[in-house]
């Protein structure tokens, strides 16, 4: 692919079609798929259930997810060995819709922002992600893990708390006046779940430790019960009802079917009326979704390219993301994106084509089907420290460290303001909030970078009539005005100013106004400015703005020797 070309182009279905048409797909291949996939799938089912706990809906929803969405993106997108399916960063934005909109209001949102997905593809936006900086990205998804990590202490504690405030003070102050009535059995189970996940990798990297920390959480419960300890469990907490009106514990072990997103139960049980109103309402919601699902599946491409030299195309890889996004709800699925977690896990595994994200989610299907009863025995404080780890590993703690004892305090000042601004009100605020603080400080930074050097007289230079300049770094609307009110302070009365533009990297609009400005007080003063060696960009700007030579006021020179020599010919 020629350079950028992964910025700029849109082909559906990129991945797969470089996968299988454009290079030499064998059996061997195949294989190494279908196992990489099993693996991924063994991490992904408790994941997914556990996320969409999290997010306020029952855990087949997040199974559906795997299944459907991530299947869907896996053969339309444009990243090679990304897997997609429920992410951690969208827990805070899940849950607050689900409260207020139940699941169906969480379903029609995850359609808009499919919808949202596709045009930004069609668009070409995939290329604007190199735009975020990186204090921004870590100071949202750091505020993501602490706010993640908040919801699980609930499960952890077994805390008495029917709902949780939405506010993060008033989390804070429930949580820790619930806290006395902590379960302690509950807390046994989470800290033994934590202990495998923490410790299992030291030993052996050939299992992932999320079924053998599961499995070990699960049997705790089970022998907490057999003294009559009882800890609550996905089978305890969530329940379906058979066609004979028969309760059962758990959730149902049946494929997901087709469905009308907004005939699915609203916040009291009732089927949503789609109307204009209600668009509106989640629209927010669902450009908040399918903005963070782009930065989250464009970061997983590139971490994956990383890891193996390929290249995504990022608008198809949107395209890929939209599509699923807009489908996989008509199946029961909230909102999927790339995870980076399972990607990488994916990458390491061995994978050779997006064939092994389609086996990961066959493999959930099938647990789906064969394992429910099973799965309803798992502890909710197990799914709770499943989380807490998944949020530590999301913040990515080092490297936030690392940049706040290296970076500049600017940088510093943008990530700490985007991790508080996510925790106290959300992640859509933080990211605008970032962005342009981010924008601001560099503004500021490249206009302190731009300087007026003033040029020793030498040669033809010796005549008091002539004073020369050389213009450093971009003359832009932050820099320009400075710059040119210090050219008017420093100058010594010369009836001729020679500025030098070699080094000037940039020229925009408030650049070409200040200089206008300079012209118009030169003129009254009775000098003259000779502008000299202008870049290829600067001189483009200058025309398209219909700056022209002005004689004895404005005139352009191709290099200073030649601006000099026609100064000492008008002097002689």
């Amino acid at each position: 692919m020629p350079h950028r070309h992964h910025l700029t182009s849109l082909i559906p279905a990129f991945a797969l079609r470089q996968s299988l048409l454009g290079e030499r797909y064998s059996r061997a291949d195949l294989l190494a798929d279908l196992l990489a996939g099993i693996t991924v799938g063994v991490i992904a089912i408790p994941l997914a259930m556990a996320l969409a706990i999290a997010s306020g809906v029952a855990p087949q929803y997040g199974l559906y997810t795997a299944i459907v969405a991530g299947i869907i993106i896996a053969i339309s997108g444009g990243s090679k060995l990304s897997v997609s399916g429920p992410t951690a960063a969208f827990v805070v934005l899940l849950a607050p819709i689900s409260a207020q909109y139940g699941l169906g209001g969480l379903l029609l949102a995850t359609v808009m922002s499919g919808v949202i997905l596709l045009l930004m593809s069609l668009m070409r936006l995939g290329r604007l992600i190199q735009y975020i900086p990186e204090p921004v990205t870590l100071g949202f998804t750091g505020g993501i893990a602490i706010v993640i990590a908040m919801l699980q202490i609930k499960d952890i504690f077994a805390l008495p708390i029917a709902t949780l405030p939405e506010d993060f003070w008033h989390k804070l102050t429930t949580l820790t006046q619930a806290m006395p009535q902590s379960q302690w059995p509950s807390i046994l189970v989470a800290a033994i779940t934590l202990s495998v996940l923490v410790f299992w990798p030291r030993f052996t990297q050939k299992m992932p430790p999320h079924l053998p920390a599961i499995l070990a959480g699960t049997l705790c419960a089970l022998a907490l019960a057999g003294f009559g300890f009882d800890v609550e469990t996905i089978g305890s907490r969530f329940s379906f009802t058979l066609n004979d009106g028969t309760l059962v514990a758990g959730f149902p072990s049946v494929l997901p079917s087709f469905l009308l997103p907004w005939e699915m139960p609203g916040m009291g049980g009732e089927p949503l009326t789609l109307n204009w109103q209600l668009i509106q309402n989640l629209l927010p919601a669902a450009m908040a979704i399918a903005m963070l699902g782009a930065i989250e599946s464009l970061l997983c491409a590139v971490v994956v390219d990383g890891m193996t030299g390929n290249r995504h195309s990022a608008n198809s890889e949107l395209f890929g993301q939209g599509l699923g996004n807009l489908i996989a709800p008509f199946f029961g699925a909230i909102p999927a994106t790339a995870a980076i977690a399972r990607s990488a896990a994916n990458v390491r595994a061995g994978a050779k084509s997006p064939l092994a994200a389609v086996f990961h989610a066959v493999t959930v299907l099938l647990a789906l089907v064969l394992l429910a009863p099973i799965l309803a025995y798992i502890p909710m404080a197990t799914m709770a420290a499943l989380l807490l780890v998944v949020a530590w590993h999301m913040s990515e703690a080092k490297k936030s460290l690392h940049l706040i004892r290296r970076a500049h305090v600017s940088d510093v000042a943008v990530l700490l303001t985007c991790l508080m601004l996510t925790v106290a009100f959300d992640m859509v605020i933080a990211i605008g909030v970032g962005i342009v603080l981010a924008s601001l400080l560099l503004m500021g930074q490249l206009a302190a970078s731009t300087r007026l050097v003033a040029l020793e007289s030498s040669g033809n230079t010796d005549s008091p009539s002539v004073e020369a300049f050389r213009i450093d770094g971009p003359l832009f609307f932050a820099a320009a005005d400075n710059l040119f009110s210090e050219l008017m302070h420093r100058q010594n009365g010369a009836p001729i100013l020679v500025l030098d533009w070699q080094n000037v990297s940039l020229l925009d609009a408030g650049g070409v106004s200040a200089l206008e400005r300079t012209v118009a007080w030169a003129q009254k003063q009775g000098h003259e400015i000779r502008i000299v060696s202008v870049p290829f960009q600067a001189l483009r700007t200058l025309v398209k703005a219909g700056v022209q030579e002005k004689p004895g006021v404005l005139s352009f020179y191709p290099d200073m020797s030649t601006a000099l020599k026609d100064t000492v010919s008008n002097t002689v």
